[in-house]
């Protein structure tokens, strides 16, 4: 009889191992998918939400190596005097915090990659917008000269630069304003890491520039030299006729014949 029972209890055992075997997976996997419901999918989802209304940092497309300071900025003039009130921006929303609200910046387009950079000078404030192409340039120009044209701004002087838009706002001087827009340049150096496809054309330039400014200095340097040979020629003749006949005037005439006939054939006798 005992020995009847050890095998029952024996065989109860075994039937529950095999059940826990085989129910515990299936329990490992439904505590893994309720972790992820409770914490993988509110994280997740937290991240798609934190991502979509985080606005990406603009950062200038050119750093200095040097200090780090965007190129453009070191293109405003006297940059060392005005670093310190000096602004860059890489979005319009950043440029109308730093410059103001201007009405002609309604008129321009900032697609990604533009840049701009305003700083307070004596004469205004001057605000350059770096466009990545001249076309872009070319066509915020040719806006910005429509509303101009529709709405003067007295107080406002721009010039297009090469792939700047320049602005000088609040001023009341215009040539001094204009004298600021000129110490604005537009320096930009292409390196190109193989070899460089416009090398032959620029050779070519080169050779063609020299050789006109050569027959050019050529033509010029015997023209002015034969002109002024005939002039100095000219000059030294009259000289030299007019020494010679102020000479033959204070001559006085004589005659050694005596007092007889003679023949005046020098012309010096009387």
């Amino acid at each position: 009889m005992l020995h009847g029972q050890w095998v029952y209890d024996c065989a109860t055992k075994l039937r529950l191992f095999a059940w826990n075997v085989s129910i515990y997976p299936v329990f490992c996997m439904r505590l893994i998918s309720t972790f992820r419901l409770l914490f993988v999918f509110p994280v997740l989802t937290a991240a798609v939400l934190g991502l979509g209304a985080q606005q990406p940092q603009a950062a200038s497309q050119e750093i200095s190596e040097a200090d780090g300071v965007p190129v453009l900025l070191k293109h405003l003039p006297d940059y060392d005097q005005v670093k310190d009130r000096a602004a860059f921006a890489g979005e319009k929303t950043a440029l109308t915090q730093a410059a103001g609200e201007r009405p002609v910046f309604d008129a321009i387009d900032f697609p990604h990659g533009t840049e701009a950079v305003t700083a307070v000078y004596p004469v205004g404030r001057l605000v350059i917008v770096e466009y990545t192409n001249p076309q872009a340039s070319s066509d915020a120009d040719r806006r910005i000269q429509e509303f101009l044209a529709r709405e003067p701004q007295p107080s406002l002087a721009y010039r297009r630069i090469g792939n700047y838009n320049a602005f000088v706002f609040d001023t009341t001087d215009e040539a001094a304003a204009l004298a600021l827009l000129d110490q604005v340049k537009y320096e930009k150096s292409i390196q190109w890491l193989g070899e460089d496809p416009f090398l032959i054309q620029r050779l070519e330039r080169y050779l063609l520039t020299t050789s006109r400014d050569i027959v050019v200095s050529t033509v010029f340097f015997i023209v002015f030299g034969i002109g002024s040979a005939v002039v100095a020629g000219i000059i030294v003749g009259l000289l030299f006729f007019r020494s010679r006949d102020q000479k033959r005037a204070a001559r006085t005439a004589f005659s050694d014949a005596g007092g007889l006939t003679r023949l005046n054939l020098d012309g010096l006798s009387d």
